[in-house]
């Protein structure tokens, strides 16, 4: 009788710790959110933002994973130091990129519905936003309590990446992919 207890006291507290990292991740999303939006902010310099962004956006956001998988099978091909240097061109890419997306003082509207876990140890936090007239949506996915994907408008920024970062890859391997970020990352904004 007490075995079957406590296994009904585990399966009943499985959806609530379920439920708990659910509504962590989209505190954590709403946390970096406005974290992200206080620096554009105060940043009045534009070109001074990737810069300003790069701490915050370390906190809450697995560039590493992210880098890792828009590279695709070929990182177990690439040595520590390639890993390294990839992600950190790949982080100032995206960082850049994301960046250049922002007006000081200009705030989207956004609305948090509710998140999920597709996946054990994963969890997708949709969000429908307007930007300066325009209707996105967003879903941020999360592992770890870390943004590992960004998805917009149904397109995922880690397969968009993939498709050209594997095509580099199949070229010229590791130092094709380090080229190919340099020659993005070097690039005037």
């Amino acid at each position: 009788m007490t075995l079957r207890f406590l296994l009904l006291l585990l399966l009943a507290a499985v959806p609530l710790a379920v439920s708990a990292q659910v509504d962590e991740a989209q505190s954590r999303l709403k946390t970096a959110v406005t974290e992200v939006l206080s620096v554009a902010d105060r940043t009045g310099n534009r070109n001074a933002l990737p810069e300003k962004l790069r701490p915050v956006l370390q906190k809450y956001v697995s560039f590493e994973t992210m880098t890792k998988r828009a590279v695709g099978p070929g990182w177990r091909q690439f040595t520590p130091a390639q890993q390294q240097q990839a992600s950190k061109l790949f982080s100032t890419l995206i960082i850049r990129s994301y960046s250049s997306k922002f007006t000081p003082g200009e705030h989207p509207d956004i609305t948090y519905q509710a998140a999920t876990e597709p996946a054990s140890g994963r969890v997708d936090v949709p969000t429908s936003m307007v930007y300066k007239g325009s209707h996105y949506t967003v879903i941020y996915r999360m592992e770890q309590m870390l943004i590992t994907d960004v998805v917009i408008e149904g397109v995922s920024l880690i397969a968009n990446y993939r498709s050209q970062l594997d095509a580099q890859f199949k070229k010229g391997g590791a130092n094709a992919v380090i080229s190919s970020l340099t020659q993005s990352v070097s690039r005037p904004q």
